[in-house]
């Protein structure tokens, strides 16, 4: 396991993401060409943990082999999965590649609450976690594709961590900016994450303004998306806001 040296993210960008949705923001993805940002059939387990943002810290799995794998994994020697989770930074979110297998978990509540622990950000898996019932009450995110009682020994083995993967369908590669909400989690490569979160919370407070047109049944068309007359009544809105002077006014 080595760890990416990466550059650390612009200061504010990931307080900046949790005012965002994340429908805006897989609308700020397409716009750069990223139609499949979404981990497809990855939902929330926790009831009490609204969402998260964090940097990716990721775990491979493959299909276990018996000459490798012994019932206890400790003595089998493949030690990566507690490894992963005392390695957890605060704010990093693991997420585990079971290559869409649900059949055995990939992680139950002992696990997660080391990772909350730590500080981790969420946990996320495309294949099941153990323990559903304890971790619909536990305060931290936790997302997978299945609630799974059977034990992540008997199907998976932990090949790496650390390295790019595939988690529902969608590419991860460590330090890259997941996000997460009731609706799903979305992955969003580094380099962009701070023009997203700018950009992205700018597009909230404008279709908050689109909204309140839309609300008082107003139609879509010009509206939504808002062209460019909604545009300039969102931009005097602000100057009102603020009380600053609009166009061809004298200050006071």
């Amino acid at each position: 396991m080595t760890a990416p040296d990466l550059e650390p993210l612009p200061d504010g960008v990931l307080e900046t993401l949790r005012q965002v949705s994340t429908s805006t923001i897989a609308t700020q993805l397409y716009k750069r060409g990223f139609r499949q940002p979404q981990l497809l059939g990855v939902k929330p387990i926790s009831e009490v943990a609204d969402g998260f943002v964090g940097e990716a810290f990721t775990m491979r799995f493959i299909p276990m082999r018996e000459d490798v794998d012994g019932v206890d994994p400790y003595r089998s020697g493949n030690t990566f999965q507690w490894e992963a989770f005392e390695a957890l930074q605060p704010g990093q979110v693991l997420v585990v590649d079971s290559y869409r297998t649900a059949t055995a978990a990939s992680g139950g509540d002992m696990l997660m609450t080391r990772a909350w622990k730590r500080g981790a950000a969420a946990v996320v898996t495309d294949g099941g976690l153990r323990d559903g019932h304890v971790l619909a009450q536990m305060p931290f995110p936790t997302y997978a594709s299945e609630i799974t009682i059977t034990t992540r020994a008997a199907q998976h083995h932990v090949a790496d961590l650390n390295v790019p993967i595939g988690c529902a369908g969608v590419a991860v590669y460590p330090g890259d900016v997941l996000i997460g909400d009731r609706d799903g989690v979305l992955v969003i490569p580094r380099h962009l994450a701070a023009e997203v979160a700018e950009q992205g919370l700018e597009q909230e407070k404008l279709e908050a303004f689109v909204s309140t047109k839309i609300h008082a049944g107003e139609p879509l068309w010009g509206n939504y998306p808002p062209g460019d007359e909604v545009k300039a009544e969102y931009q005097a809105s602000l100057k009102e806001a603020d009380g600053s002077p609009g166009p061809g006014e004298n200050p006071s």
